[in-house]
């Protein structure tokens, strides 16, 4: 097996014509089929079924296709990786921040640091919720994210930078006051949450359970703006990080009152989020390292935040 039919395998895939990927690739039709005929031949599958209509992937095909997409872009990476040695940084390198959290007091700070100490660098950041953001790493089209969670997922790795303890955020016409607020005292009150795929929803849930509660949810809002404009409007109250409960509390016109959850406090982690089996590229482990450094400054300095585990 060479890397070049590994190409024309995934551009076949990609295209899902023999002829109009003969086209790209400027190479005889007949050419190309029988390189991705010796490609079958090396790993004893067939990976593609040919119709008049075009070709499409077997099972063993789809699976040969993820890791081919993999090993090129490896391959493409360590290339420029070599060509630059000893050179000043350069290229694109991607961080997905999941917006609604701490992550967000990092986006300027990120781009003032890499525009002042690698300004060949081409940095692309991309707020999206954190479900987005662990798929693109894991499929290798993100570099790096900042998001919530710590618990393990094949392909991903986490690394720790803060714990936020978790607020509840209630419209004043509810009669909660200000201060704390015990996890057993929400049990009638109205929630607005995620949905229980989220990790933030995960976290509360389980801050519920251990005092052998469950929530009442009676809304699940995965959008800030609608979130702040639903618990200002009195239709129910949230938890959320206390970076982010700070902005919901304070958007829109309406009053509202934080508390801080305790007995049991409920903490989630907000961490840097990479792929466990693709290497970052000189100028992704630059980024990072900038990264890992403002978080150490920005998001310690934020108040209201627990940096206990």
């Amino acid at each position: 097996m060479n890397l070049r039919r590994l190409k024309y395998f995934v551009k076949a895939v990609d295209i899902g014509s023999l002829t109009q990927a003969s086209e790209v690739l400027h190479i005889a039709q007949p050419a190309l089929s029988q390189q991705l005929i010796t490609l079958e031949e090396e790993f004893g599958q067939q990976l593609l079924v040919r119709t008049k209509r075009g070709v499409t992937p077997t099972e063993a095909g789809s699976t040969l296709y993820r890791h081919a997409q993999l090993i090129l872009r490896q391959f493409e990476q360590a290339q420029a990786d070599v060509k630059s040695a000893g050179q000043t940084l350069s290229g694109h390198v991607s961080v997905g921040l999941a917006p609604g959290t701490g992550a967000s007091a990092l986006s300027l700070p990120l781009l003032r640091a890499v525009r002042s100490r690698h300004p060949e660098i081409v940095l692309y950041i991309n707020e999206n919720f954190g479900t987005t953001l662990s798929e693109l790493i894991m499929n290798g089209r993100m570099d790096m994210a900042v998001l919530y969670g710590d618990k393990p997922v094949h392909g991903l790795t986490f690394q720790l930078l803060m714990n936020e303890e978790m607020f509840l955020v209630a419209p004043a016409n509810m009669g909660i006051a200000p201060g704390q607020i015990a996890v057993s005292e929400l049990a009638d009150v109205p929630l607005l949450l995620p949905r229980p795929y989220n990790y933030l929803r995960k976290y509360v849930d389980e801050g519920f359970a251990r005092v052998q509660m469950i929530p009442k949810v009676v809304a699940e809002i995965e959008s800030a703006t609608t979130l702040a404009a639903a618990v200002n409007a009195g239709l129910g109250a949230t938890i959320l990080p206390a970076s982010t409960a700070r902005v919901v509390a304070g958007a829109g016109s309406g009053e509202s009152v934080q508390c801080r959850i305790v007995s049991p406090v409920i903490k989630i982690p907000l961490s840097l989020c990479l792929s466990d089996h693709l290497p970052l590229s000189e100028p992704a482990n630059a980024v990072k390292d900038i990264l890992l450094e403002l978080a150490a400054n920005t998001l310690e300095a934020m108040p209201t935040v627990s940096t206990e585990t």
